[in-house]
């Protein structure tokens, strides 16, 4: 055990190839305290990494275009696959995305220890591209569905994956920037999803072009991710400390290389003595966590947000809105809110911005179905206000990005 201590303390120690050649390996460039630990030298730019950060916030950008992209267009496929007026296969249309999604997160977190964060951004865009694919070209329902359950796989495989390295690859300075990002790509994979499929009610088999887009930012993942650095974290876990060190000085800079690594070197001599089972997230000291986290986001999904993208064209059709309109406003008053919470992450804590997202959705529930109570009321054209501030409130009050 010491063996390996003093070979990581070591390999922590000496200087990168690059910062030789350079001649800026010298300890002036980190600093010292008072009490002989090392201090980071400034804050790392935050533009190195950035890029990366874009690339994986694809696989959420995909997310959302395919959580919306039924929305529009489920009308004209029920019409094209013959089962226009059955509730059922509208539902399994829209329900088998989810029922993959789900297989898909179970091996998410086992696929991105196993293979690394890039080649699970890789094996999440697989599937999404088999998935549009066979929606694509679908003549039955069975096909549809089949496509449906590939594409949720990807769902559920890669935006865990995207929040992990985008956590492990950010300067820890805009970390909750960058985490927002997710959050802002799946909501512009919505607007891109109801502008795409603007079109289908017009156009007879548009529908499938809808799927053939979702392709390529899919394959644009699968590439792009061939030039994205590793995380530095994986790699010192696996031991590869000569990689973790060359993607570090990619993500930060040379000069925050010594930094970040001694970081890992701490962080990992805490993961050695303080080891945790799985059974601690539900009977050890974690559990108190885990059910505040896990809380939050079941209210966050029993609040109806996902219903509303799947099926509010017909909500808006049935009640004299033009629906395409009416999803633009929905996407816009949705990304407003994921691009305040953004702004605000680093500035209010995620403490306070998830009392304040959650105390506008206190607000807009009663103010929701109040709303709807009046539309009853009212003639055609106030009911267009009248879901327009019912948008308003709903998407506003529920941006818990944090």
């Amino acid at each position: 055990m010491w063996g390996r201590q003093r070979n990581l303390y070591s390999t922590y120690k000496r200087i990168s190839s690059k910062e030789r050649l350079n001649g800026n390996a010298s300890e002036d460039s980190l600093g010292r305290s008072p009490s002989g630990v090392l201090k980071e030298a400034g804050l790392p730019s935050w533009k190195r990494s950035l890029p990366h950060v874009l690339v994986a916030t694809l696989s959420s950008f995909l997310f959302g275009y395919h959580l919306g992209i039924v929305n529009d267009t489920l009308e004209s496929i029920s019409l094209d696959l013959s089962f226009r007026g059955s509730t059922l296969a509208e539902g399994l249309v829209v329900s088998t995305c989810l029922g993959g999604a789900f297989v898909g997160s179970l091996f998410s977190g086992w696929t991105a220890d196993g293979v690394g964060r890039r080649r699970a951004f890789q094996l999440c865009a697989l599937p999404m591209i088999i998935g549009a694919s066979v929606s694509a070209t679908a003549t039955t329902l069975r096909g549809m569905l089949l496509g449906r359950l590939f594409v949720g796989m990807g769902m559920g495989l890669g935006p865990p994956v995207a929040a992990l390295y985008v956590a492990e690859v950010s300067p820890a300075f805009v970390r909750g920037t960058y985490g927002s990002c997710t959050q802002i790509a799946t909501c512009l994979g919505l607007m891109a999803s109801f502008f795409v499929g603007i079109p289908s009610k017009e156009l007879m088999g548009w529908w499938r072009v809808c799927f053939w887009v979702s392709a390529l930012p899919a394959a644009l993942l699968a590439i792009l991710m061939e030039f994205c650095a590793e995380s530095p974290h994986w790699l010192f876990k696996r031991g590869r400390m000569a990689e973790a060190e060359e993607n570090t000085e990619r993500l930060f800079g040379a000069s925050h290389v010594k930094y970040a690594m001694a970081e890992l070197t701490k962080s990992d001599r805490g993961d050695e003595v303080d080891t945790a089972k799985f059974s601690d997230l539900f009977i050890g000291r974690h559990v108190r966590v885990v059910f505040l986290g896990s809380t939050l986001l079941a209210l966050q999904q029993l609040s109806g947000i996902n219903a509303v993208f799947y099926f509010s064209s017909t909500v808006f059709t049935s009640a004299g809105v033009p629906s395409d309109i009416a999803n633009i406003c929905v996407g816009i008053v949705n990304l407003s809110g994921s691009i305040i919470a953004m702004v605000l992450m680093d500035k209010m804590g995620r403490k306070g911005l998830l009392l304040w997202s959650f105390s506008g959705s206190i607000h807009g529930f009663p103010s929701h179905w109040s709303k709807f109570t009046s539309v009853r009321l009212c003639s055609a054209l106030p009911i267009s206000w009248w879901h327009a501030s019912v948008c308003v409130d709903i998407f506003f009050g529920c941006w818990p990005s944090p």
